[in-house]
């Protein structure tokens, strides 16, 4: 059996759980969501719901991880034998969410590689995205690319892969994330879209604005997948878990926001002070933006930096998914985690297939009505996080008490918001879980 493998410093450990925090969710779906959903009024619902329910699932969860020194299914069952069925239903989360993330993955590289041959105004053409998408093969091959970058690292373990890969992405992250901000609150028409984004209208709030904000919540911080539990198993007993997770909330929502302060001031510029321009969905990025940096100066270079930006935070998300799986399988077989690694990455290769072929020649294939990638990304989301997390605040809420987590918090330090840990992982989870299964359940009928 092969010795547990651990971060080896405590900046080591909150850079690599922050980097699977900040993926595309933060930089892709943030920006359409916020300004779907009232701009001003979705970001104050966002940060009052990020330091509360999203802090007392991301402590839970590490604490958990910490305390058993396992991955997701070892570490239910090390608690509560009878709970053990939740870790692999836990564990189904990373599994289906990995292939067709990569698929993404596989398109911000398509859009890079655009870039930096010099070939970014063949982005603005409508159909640009559209037919390369459909492409049966060429989506595949950037699909392969991301795949292999994705389990290089996680193949050299976690001190030398993911540690030393998240000590230096998320800073360059954050420094790229800067410039390009500063650079959109430069363009003409640009402070409109910036006081759109940070001043909260009332008027504009409503349960889907709370509804939006928690499933952001989930796919931005890493949450009820598996990843925390397993990051926590990796982490020094001494380190002040408290600390650890309000550095990785502060990190998570900062990139969230300048991703905001980005694209929405810059979408403005481009479209006369219009929000609907922002109102595109997933298409924001892959159509709406390459308008956008193709319409003013230096706009090449900066689609070539906005996408290398893009492409690292997909990349840290990537590595903690392909972790959490790898981790899983060890914890469960005792098989050489490059072994599993290798075998790992070609089955999520062979199932993210029909998410890439479901754009195109298996368009006609719908399960419940949704493509491929739509569908399971539908499932894990909106479904399957929610009951996770609705289970787990049962369970530590009522079956082993909060005191666990308690207990492994203090046991490196303080727990100064113990009190409102309990009360939230007690009656404000269960709640805000029922909510966003129920509201998904009325939306997809």
């Amino acid at each position: 059996m092969e010795k547990k493998s651990s971060f080896t410093s405590k900046l080591g450990f909150i850079l690599a759980a922050a980097g699977s925090a900040v993926g595309l969710g933060n930089i892709w779906r943030f920006p359409y969501l916020a300004a779907k959903y009232g701009g001003g009024i979705f970001l104050l619902v966002y940060l009052i719901l990020a330091v509360t329910f999203g802090f007392a699932l991301m402590i839970t969860q590490i604490a958990i991880g910490r305390k058993t020194g396992k991955s997701v299914v070892e570490a239910y069952k090390m608690l509560d034998k009878r709970f053990a069925f939740l870790g692999y239903l836990e564990a189904l989360v990373p599994i289906i969410i990995f292939p067709y993330y990569c698929v993404i993955g596989g398109w911000v590289v398509k859009f890079l590689a655009v870039y930096a041959s010099g070939q970014g105004h063949a982005a603005t053409d409508g159909d640009f995205f559209g037919g390369f998408i459909s492409n049966p093969a060429e989506p595949l091959v950037y699909l392969g690319v991301f795949l292999l970058l994705t389990s290089i690292v996680v193949l050299l373990g976690v001190e030398k892969g993911v540690e030393r890969v998240s000590k230096l992405m998320m800073p360059l992250l954050v420094i790229m994330s800067v410039g390009l901000a500063v650079y959109s609150l430069t363009l003409p028409g640009a402070m409109d879209g910036l006081v759109y984004y940070i001043k909260p209208e009332f008027s504009n709030f409503s349960l889907k604005t709370v509804v939006a904000a928690m499933g952001q919540l989930f796919y931005s911080m890493s949450l009820a997948m598996g990843i925390m539990i397993t990051y926590g198993s990796y982490t020094p007993k001494n380190d002040d878990m408290e600390k650890s997770v309000r550095y990785i909330e502060i990190f998570d929502t900062a990139i969230a926001f300048l991703s905001g302060m980005m694209i929405i001031p810059a979408v403005f510029a481009f479209s006369g002070g219009d929000s609907e321009a922002l109102k595109a969905g997933p298409t924001l990025m892959f159509i709406t933006l390459p308008n956008v940096f193709d319409s003013f100066p230096g706009g090449s270079i900066l689609g070539l930096v906005f996408f290398v930006l893009v492409l690292f935070a997909a990349l840290t998300s990537a590595i903690s998914l392909l972790e959490a799986i790898v981790s899983i399988i060890s914890d469960k077989i005792h098989v050489k985690r490059q072994v599993i690694c290798i075998a790992a990455t070609v089955v999520a290769f062979l199932m993210a297939i029909p998410s890439s072929l479901g754009n195109g020649i298996w368009s006609h294939i719908l399960l419940l009505g949704k493509p491929f990638l739509d569908f399971f990304d539908f499932i894990s989301n909106n479904i399957m996080m929610p009951v996770v997390a609705l289970i787990l605040s049962i369970f530590v809420g009522y079956v082993v008490k909060p005191k666990v987590v308690i207990d492994e918090v203090e046991s490196s330090g303080k727990f100064r918001t113990k009190q409102m840990f309990v009360v939230v992982i007690k009656y404000i989870v269960p709640v805000c879980m029922a909510i966003i299964l129920i509201s998904s359940i009325i939306g997809y009928v």
